[in-house]
């Protein structure tokens, strides 16, 4: 089948794309940032279209000559992102049946039959409504909580677990849930291709266990070779009052926290298993909660996650300037520069800048990055526990702490983009260049483009630390190199 996905750059998309070149399939991707999958193994395997779900055009131009479109985009990170899925989603519609796609495949959210649901779920049941009554075929299957290495549930499943041997918990941890492994939600996904034809329904999805959130916990202790958790019940905790904890004690953000915890409040267990008859069970079964644990974990231990759920960037108006503006574009831009000499080749000062963030830190003043990055998280932002993916290699798109890789190349350079709470825009780029004497030329720059008086008064109010935090910095990072073994 000819296949387009859009959400190539997500967490579930990004996954089902080379599942689905492996099933056999033709596939086109569609993001609005192609450069983010410039490393993605698969990228010479497929065609890419620069898109947006938002732009009729673009997702007009991404759906001809296609068999089947799968929709994986989510917009959780703003405030409207119910009006923005909706509209997506009915353009989406309309140009699939424009194109004469056969079929449209989308995943959406197991929910209960009740006229009141989470504002998340709500919205998930209105995409999956929508393309179901457009003119072409669309097969919605529902999960509930996705079990998988890098997944926003299962990393609040593992840190609320992990960091809090005794914990006080909501009313709707003893909500049943039916959580469904990564592996097999891939599976019913690359199988919806090639479902017979006239299909036009909804499919529910879960795996072959039936829990409550707190029976979920214990287990995953059990499986994580932790103590017993200590759990008391308190009836006053709102489903938001739990996002903030989340937000504090988790990487996850309150900006997907609070969604998430939103649809916890209702039991979500498949009313049927009519998919069943249709798809054979995949090989081996459906993995029961203990072995899509272990599998996850297993994963994260030898840093083969390929995907995480902060891969989607963060909503940003396209009209905004980026770094690489030239300097006519009329925008105040404000810079700190430091270039340093470094007796260490240019390879090793290299690993030492790609390195950065995660478990490294950032080789300046670590009391001020932590109070920084918990300010951002409390105020709903990225924060610092977004860590990296993997130890020593970055990848343009993927997010590093409370920053976005923009761009790398390789060797030379690394332009980082803030995803904090600022009022502007920010970027730091690290580079680095031979020196005629053996050693390295490195060079460091913060670039920060203010919005109103708020962001000029920033800059002000930050400018006497520079010398600390960034001066630190470039030494720092000239100094590990020279002292690597």
């Amino acid at each position: 089948m000819r296949c387009v996905v859009f959400g190539a750059t997500g967490y579930i998309g990004g996954r089902l794309v080379p599942e689905l070149l492996d099933a056999g399939h033709q596939v086109s991707v569609v993001a609005r940032s192609p450069a983010k999958l410039a490393e993605r193994p698969w990228r010479d395997r497929v065609e890419v279209h620069r898109g947006d779900v938002l732009d009729a055009d673009s997702v007009a131009a991404a759906m001809r000559g296609h068999d089947v479109a799968y929709y994986l985009v989510h917009s959780l990170h703003s405030r409207d992102f119910a009006d923005r899925d909706r509209t997506a989603a009915r353009r989406v519609a309309a140009a699939a049946a424009d194109a004469g796609v056969g079929r449209l495949v989308y995943l959406g959210g197991l929910h209960p039959d009740t006229p009141t649901l989470s504002a998340h779920l709500a919205s998930r049941k209105e995409v999956g409504d929508i393309l179901l009554a457009g003119d072409v075929d669309a097969v919605v299957l529902q999960a509930a909580v996705i079990l998988g290495s890098g997944s926003a549930s299962f990393e609040m499943l593992r840190h609320l677990t992990e960091r809090l041997p005794a914990m006080v918990t909501p009313h709707w941890v003893h909500n049943r849930i039916q959580p469904i492994a990564i592996r097999d939600v891939l599976y019913y996904l690359v199988a919806a291709a090639t479902l017979p034809d006239g299909l036009n329904r909804t499919f529910d999805i879960g795996g072959p266990d039936v829990l409550t959130y707190l029976a979920m916990m214990r287990r995953y202790a059990v499986v994580a070779r932790l103590p017993r958790r200590i759990v008391l019940p308190v009836p006053i905790l709102t489903p938001w009052l739990s996002a903030q904890w989340v937000n504090l004690v988790t990487p996850v953000p309150g900006s997907i926290a609070v969604p998430l915890i939103d649809s916890l409040i209702h039991e979500v267990i498949c009313q049927e298993d009519d998919l069943t008859a249709l798809v054979a069970d995949p090989p081996g079964g459906r993995l029961h909660f203990e072995q899509a644990v272990e599998l996850a974990l297993t994963r994260t231990s030898h840093e083969q996650v390929t995907t995480r759920w902060s891969d989607a960037g963060w909503p940003s108006d396209p009209s905004q300037p980026s770094a690489a503006d030239p300097d006519w574009s009329g925008s105040t831009v404000y810079t700190d520069t430091r270039e340093r000499h470094s007796s260490a080749p240019p390879e090793r000062v290299w690993r030492v800048v790609e390195g950065i963030g995660g478990e490294h830190g950032w080789y300046s003043f670590p009391l001020a990055w932590a109070v920084r990055g918990w300010a951002d998280r409390i105020s709903g932002g990225a924060g610092l526990r977004r860590g990296r993916r993997d130890p020593d290699r970055l990848h343009t798109g993927e997010a590093l702490d409370w920053w976005r890789v923009e761009a790398i190349d390789r060797g030379r350079r690394l332009l980082l983009h803030a995803e904090m709470r600022v009022p502007g825009q920010a970027w730091l780029e690290m580079s680095v260049s031979p020196a005629d004497d053996g050693g390295t030329c490195y060079r460091q720059c913060a670039i920060f483009r203010p919005h109103g008086f708020a962001g000029h008064a920033y800059w002000k109010l930050i400018s006497p630390f520079h010398d600390i935090v960034f001066g630190g910095m470039a030494a720092n990072i000239t100094g590990a190199a020279e002292h690597e073994n």
